[in-house]
């Protein structure tokens, strides 16, 4: 803990980490007013491509948490680098009107339609999933255009369990096509990097706190920095026990992490 308590830069991942659903962990507000209190800088990385930054801020003040645009990195804003450094005709974009709308704003030549100059797919996480979608999909695969997704996680938390995320859903169309996408978001180290970059710190001072393994954890591991693995969502410590990628520090939650940088 000594290690954490000179960490500057706290990259957050949010749905498990410091909240799950519409219900915000106790120790969250606690945290974040630790890293004011000692002039450091927080930073929200989420692979859930399904909702704008508006509606981040829009739910982070639901439950009690001002916060601004400037305060979040999504595997939109990577996937939206990436793209912009190709020269794509035009790219059919799969996912949520939010997620189209990102796309569109940043300029890129978008299209939920099947049509012939088509020459790029890119999927997010989906929560307004439509058969057609999937059938435009697969006509498209066939047809060999790029593929691109936002992120592989197989799920995403609720209230009452799981549903499938992007992963899940590239998983599915693998089974139909034979093709997999280039996966940007965590576990690659994008996200991580971009961060850093933003606000100036350095490596030996930033920390990231999730609870998957094969994102969150990886994307730190990945990115050279410290990680911290909270057993508040997704993952358990069977993960930890049957993965390669391990983090650095393991807590139940939140609030047992603030506790201690506090005591």
């Amino acid at each position: 803990m000594s290690e954490l308590k000179n960490k500057k830069l706290f990259l957050l991942d949010m749905d498990g980490t410091i909240y799950l659903d519409n219900d915000l962990f106790d120790g969250t507000l606690d945290f974040l007013s630790y890293v004011k209190k000692i002039g450091g800088r927080y930073i929200f990385l989420t692979n859930n491509s399904s909702k704008s930054v508006d509606k981040y801020i829009e739910k982070l003040a639901s439950l009690g948490i001002t916060a601004t645009a400037d305060d979040f990195l999504t595997s939109t804003d990577a996937t939206i680098l990436y793209l912009k450094k190709k020269t794509y005709k035009k790219i059919y974009a799969f996912g949520t009107t939010s997620f189209k709308e990102q796309l569109r704003a940043a300029g890129l030549p978008i299209t939920d339609k099947l049509e012939d100059d088509i020459d790029c797919l890119c999927m997010g996480f989906d929560t307004e999933l439509a058969f057609q979608k999937l059938e435009d999909a697969c006509i498209l695969l066939n047809r060999g255009v790029d593929y691109i997704a936002t992120n592989p996680d197989w799920v995403c938390p609720t209230w009452y369990g799981y549903v499938p995320d992007c992963g899940s859903v590239s998983w599915m169309l693998n089974k139909a096509t034979g093709r997999s996408p280039i996966f940007i978001g965590k576990p690659e180290p994008t996200m991580a990097l971009l961060a850093m970059e933003k606000t100036g710190y350095g490596k030996e001072e930033t920390a990231l706190f999730g609870d998957r393994l094969y994102t969150d954890i990886a994307c730190g591991v990945a990115a050279g920095i410290s990680t911290v693995f909270v057993l508040s969502g997704e993952g358990t410590m069977k993960d930890v026990e049957e993965s390669e990628t391990k983090p650095e520090f393991i807590y139940e939650n939140i609030r047992v992490i603030t506790d201690e940088l506090t005591r």
